[in-house]
């Protein structure tokens, strides 16, 4: 059985692991799905480079088989230091990334096959040096950005990095959300897009004080898949009108 309060906007748990595993080919089949990849390591390594030396705790939201941080890891001089939990919802890939992580003898790197939707999949683990936003922010509301990008804070150690992704399909998102994280206490250290598509990654440092830890919090939901943006994007290329539900997009920010 799926765990309680899977934040997938009533999807169906099996409906929604077998598409995360067909997700996760696309890094073997799509040029730039495999570059982006390689921008998110980099910014990982960077992120690892700016710490001062002890250990470094890194949380990954939706992480997948966490082919990006062990990725950044290998042969780096800190994998040592890393304390990581990853949270995915599926088993498939979480399976996979611990073998990965057994066999690059990582022991401070953890899988838990869960609901990374709300902020309780991280307690113990945070504050974070390091937070994995990655293949998030495609798949739910403006709202649901807007809300998790005030709420990382709560998930930050002092000066900490956050790492996300985001197409920049049209109506390009990307500008408002580089502003948000602005609003939120965080300065921008690099924005990349990736040749050849509308793929993009971004990473921002903490420099405001860090917020208190609640657990309990919702992070954000993801939409059905065909209400989704990325998905509504693919639409609009092939012909359709794509257009959001009523709701889902932010225009102007609320009286």
């Amino acid at each position: 059985m799926p765990p309680a309060g899977i934040g997938v906007g009533g999807l169906s748990f099996w409906n929604l692991t077998g598409e995360w595993l067909d997700w996760h080919r696309s890094y073997d089949e799509d040029p730039s799905m495999a570059q982006r990849l390689r921008v998110v390591q980099d910014r990982i390594v960077e992120a690892l480079d700016r710490r001062p030396q002890g250990s470094v705790r890194v949380i990954s939201a939706c992480a997948g088989d966490g082919r990006d941080l062990l990725g950044a890891l290998r042969d780096h001089p800190r994998a040592r230091d890393v304390l990581a939990r990853l949270v995915e919802l599926t088993p498939e890939l979480v399976e996979a990334g611990r073998q990965r992580t057994r066999r690059a003898g990582l022991l401070g790197v953890e899988f838990v096959q869960g609901d990374a939707s709300t902020s309780s999949a991280f307690a113990g683990a945070v504050p974070a040096d390091i937070v994995l936003f990655c293949g998030i922010f495609g798949n739910v509301s403006d709202l649901d950005i807007r809300q998790s990008i005030r709420l990382l804070p709560e998930l930050c150690a002092r000066d900490a990095t956050v790492i996300w992704t985001r197409g920049r399909f049209e109506p390009d998102l990307t500008p408002t959300i580089r502003g948000w994280f602005a609003d939120a206490g965080f300065t921008e250290v690099s924005f990349v897009t990736i040749d050849g598509s509308t793929k993009s990654v971004g990473a921002h440092r903490l420099t405001t004080s860090p917020k208190p830890f609640r657990p309990g919090i919702r992070l954000f939901t993801f939409l059905p898949f065909e209400k989704r943006p990325s998905t509504l994007a693919e639409t609009r290329k092939d012909g359709g009108t794509g257009t959001p539900l009523l709701g889902e997009r932010i225009v102007d920010d609320p009286p």
